[in-house]
């Protein structure tokens, strides 16, 4: 078997924050008439991903598909400049393509060439729920507070959720500069509240930080959260300095997480090595596909620490992620973001079932699904401007 042609679709997300950004796809063909399709969505960067994916397909092309990990390898370690986002994400998009390629030419489900399922389902945690619950408000300054959060209505849709059988959801009450006020810690911690209050004490909360505050001011924050019994508080700090991580991490009183920012397991071994953080989260669509998440997960299992797959892109990525969930030991959660579940199902050849806040896969050889090209034409990507188009501004 050999790789014929590389090609990349783009289309457009649901408005998020922003005006939207992109997905981002790859498909492989091949001389067996077997195609396979990765993601390597990278937010605001897919002029950048891809033409590094192109320019890996002229390697790629003539090479056998079902040499994954040698593939990989070459990708990482036969360049000049290996790693950071850009390169990691072309290679995870290739990655999830060669996967799906020789599982087809099997007949078999990605997880079950990956050795076999741990479950037979995922537990899903929502994410993209609270999207009504941010209104404009002119009278604060754009920069230092970019929205306010109403709790009544936080706390309207987080019961929504509950009643449609979501066990878990996360959410980002914390805004604005690295330096928090109390006002803006009071303000957070009263949605905290009235979200708590209205799904009651088994409902699993998981807080995102999403690093937009410094470490003084996150200890203020995590002292605030204990009595809410939250599941995880995430990326509490910037991501960069692994001691300033953990000496945070063994500060608080309640269980950390980060990692959707680290890119291969050379990165997640100091972090793990600290023995600090109680989740990680790395990234499948940017973290160098299913190959080095899988090498990251048993990392982590050595630590004993859980992994949750960072999930904020399209209907491929999540697939991916729920396959290597289906097929390891230390899955704990999967993010789902619930605002863009309607455009996954209408992109993909079959649905993925979420029901009572566990979901599947479809059955099928590979991922189960593939990308339907005329469901994506209806949503022609998206022309934005670095940095003046990102949602985070106070940094």
């Amino acid at each position: 078997m050999k790789i014929t042609d590389v090609q990349v679709f783009r289309m457009a997300t649901p408005v998020h924050k922003t005006a939207g950004t992109n997905w981002l796809f790859v498909r492989i063909d091949t001389d067996f008439g077997i195609s396979g399709w990765g993601e390597g969505s990278l937010q605001y960067k897919d002029a950048a991903l891809e033409a590094e994916i192109l320019d890996f397909g002229k390697f790629l092309n003539g090479k056998d598909p079902r040499r994954i990990d040698w593939i990989w390898t070459s990708l990482y370690r036969r360049v000049t400049w290996a790693g950071g986002p850009v390169s990691m994400s072309a290679i995870a998009a290739i990655d999830l393509a060669l996967w799906d390629i020789k599982a087809k030419s099997l007949d078999i489900p990605v997880w079950e060439l990956a050795g076999g399922k741990h479950r037979d389902n995922v537990r899903v945690y929502a994410n993209g729920w609270f999207e009504d619950c941010v209104e404009p408000n002119p009278d604060i300054d754009q920069e230092a507070a970019p929205f306010r959060q109403s709790a009544e209505q936080y706390a309207s849709a987080a019961l929504e959720l509950k009643n449609a059988g979501w066990t878990a959801l996360k959410f980002y009450p914390f805004g604005g500069p690295q330096v928090i006020t109390p006002e803006r810690i009071r303000h957070g911690i009263d949605v905290v509240r009235a979200v708590r209050d209205a799904i009651g004490p088994n409902m699993e909360i998981g807080i995102d930080i999403r690093a937009r505050i410094d470490p003084w001011s996150a200890s203020r924050v995590a002292k605030e959260l204990e009595p809410f019994n939250i599941a995880w508080m995430e990326e509490p700090i910037l991501y960069d300095n692994v001691e300033a991580m953990a000496e945070f991490a063994r500060s608080v009183n309640v269980p950390v997480s980060t990692g959707e920012q680290l890119y291969n397991r050379w990165e997640f071994r100091p972090l793990l090595a600290t023995n600090t953080v109680r989740m990680i989260q790395p990234d499948i669509c940017h973290c160098g596909g299913f190959t080095e998440i899988r090498k990251i997960a048993d990392l982590a299992e050595t630590h004993y620490v859980p992994v949750a797959p960072h999930n904020s892109n399209g209907p491929l990525s999540t697939l991916a992620s729920l396959h290597l969930d289906m097929s390891i030991p230390n899955s704990f959660m999967q993010e789902i973001f619930v605002s863009f579940f309607e455009r996954y199902q209408d992109v993909l050849t079959n649905p993925i079932d979420i029901t009572n806040g566990v979901a599947t896969v479809p059955d099928g050889p590979g991922w189960g699904a593939d990308i339907d090209l005329d469901a994506l034409a209806k949503y022609p990507p998206t022309d934005f401007t670095q940095v003046e188009d990102e949602p985070y501004l106070a940094f």
